[in-house]
């Protein structure tokens, strides 16, 4: 199924942008690679291949602005960004080594039968190191960050090392500042507030507050802390929630190439914390972010590797929040029976778990949420008359959820639209308008764009005219 490449500067495959093996073989590429002299490889690229600006900063994920200023003199200091454009320029593993990169051969994604060359394991701390990294670039707004753009191959590494990388280090440190319970703690609290600020305000609310929490009082923690073992795993996992929460931030305001290392990082995290229940959490939200882009397939295997992360930790709630993931990726592609069949399954499960136990990062998934999932289904696959009785009850949900109101009265408006009822589409997206204005949140401004464009063959009808004048009234005038 094709990507909406339009949308995203999606990563171009390899075999349709060759490096010939001599290039990596002359000395200027080498010498050029030794002081991480990118500008120089990105010239010594295009003469040797021919290619733009736009296609390298295609293969290697940069917008073509920042491949320009790299060309320029501007220097790439960045381990995330060498490796995307290591991975990207299919780097032998000598050249990779001499940007103090660890080797790395391509893979297929395949969680049900890991191969036996995988990725080297990266330790926690080389996690750590990479993910403070992040979050001082962030800060800071470092433009390798910002330029940065979503490729759904981006994600095959992190979920590949999930399942096949060791968890067995111990993660403990002997720093000069002890760290105990309590700091965890006001972690998890910190985070349980920003969770509340991004439901009712929206991503943008927070995210660039949350980003120097995580940089000036989190770092300090894991680089210069002391604990043991024991406390190193519950850090880390705090962290890995924390983290996931800035990348779902960022994917809400179409930062996505920045959501997309967040995410990564905080899946890395969970991983040295040996959380599988976080672990699943954070792929099904991968799965969700490729899903919204168009990258269908890439959301089916974000949403399968979830649920058998879930399944193999015996997390009933879990799965079916994997089934439901996987439900959405194919109903974008109109693939109706493997989605009514995973909505199906994740019924039969929800109905036999256990919620006792639930984590409070997972208060989010209740009936209301589950309901406005499978209308989001049956509106993709065109069964207006199931999505709608499905949206209707979502709207019967907690109203700390603005956001996700938001989305679900559009939902609901759409739905009317497309059943050819336009006047009460304008109506019920009066409402949602009402509720966008309150938000910083880009995805809630799309849904409710894109209403306005189904909306605008009925704009002789007084009532579609005036909605579509109040949009562009709150939300400014298409550009």
């Amino acid at each position: 199924m094709r990507s909406r490449s339009t949308t995203v500067g999606a990563v171009v495959p390899l075999d349709h942008f060759r490096i010939p093996d001599d290039f990596w073989a002359r000395e200027d590429v080498r010498a050029a690679v030794r002081v991480r002299d990118i500008g120089t490889l990105f010239r010594l690229l295009t003469g040797h291949t021919g290619a733009s600006q736009t296609r390298i900063g295609a293969v290697v994920g940069l917008e073509q602005g920042y491949v320009s200023r790299v060309i320029a003199g501007r220097k790439v200091t960045s381990i995330d960004v060498l490796e995307r454009i290591a991975d990207g320029c299919g780097m032998p593993d000598e050249i990779r080594m001499s940007l103090g990169l660890a080797p790395c051969q391509s893979h297929h994604f395949s969680p049900a039968s890991p191969r036996a060359d995988v990725p080297n394991d990266q330790s926690w701390r080389e996690t750590v190191r990479a993910t403070t990294q992040l979050w001082e670039g962030d800060v800071n707004r470092r433009d390798m960050l910002r330029q940065t753009v979503f490729s759904s191959a981006g994600y095959t590494l992190p979920a590949l090392r999930w399942f096949t990388a060791p968890t067995t280090q111990p993660v403990g440190q002997r720093g000069h500042r002890p760290v105990g319970q309590p700091d965890i703690d006001t972690i998890r609290e910190m985070t349980s507030t920003y969770r509340r600020l991004d439901n009712q305000h929206g991503g943008g609310h927070a995210r660039e507050t949350l980003a120097r929490y995580l940089n000036h009082e989190v770092t300090p923690l894991l680089t210069e802390g002391r604990y043991d073992p024991a406390t190193g795993r519950k850090l880390l996992a705090a962290v890995a929630e924390l983290t996931q929460l800035a990348g779902w931030q960022a994917y809400d305001m179409a930062e996505h190439g920045l959501a997309q290392r967040y995410l990564t990082h905080a899946l890395d995290l969970a991983r040295a914390a040996d959380d599988a229940g976080l672990g699943t959490e954070i792929l099904a939200a991968m799965s969700h972010q490729a899903t919204y882009l168009g990258h269908n397939a890439s959301g089916i295997d974000l949403a399968r590797a979830a649920r058998q992360t879930a399944q193999r930790a015996g997390l009933a709630v879990l799965t079916a929040e994997a089934l439901v993931m996987e439900a959405h990726a194919h109903a974008a592609g109109r693939d109706e029976r493997a989605c009514t069949t995973a909505l199906h399954q994740a019924e039969q499960i929800l109905d036999r778990a256990d919620r006792s136990s639930d984590p409070q990062w997972l208060g989010y998934f209740d009936e209301a949420y589950l309901s406005a999932k499978f209308g989001h289904c049956f509106r993709a696959l065109g069964r207006h008359q199931q999505a709608e009785r499905f949206t209707v009850r979502s709207l019967q949900m907690d109203e700390r959820y603005v956001r996700g109101k938001a989305f679900n009265l559009t939902l609901l408006a759409s739905i009317h639209a497309h059943h050819g009822e336009p006047d009460r589409a304008s109506a019920i997206g009066a409402e949602a308008l009402a509720l966008t204005s309150q938000l910083r949140s880009a995805r809630a401004v799309r849904y409710l764009r894109d209403l306005q464009t189904e909306l605008t063959a009925h704009r002789r009808r007084p009532a579609v005219r005036h909605f579509i004048s109040r949009v562009d009234a709150t939300l400014g005038q298409r550009r």
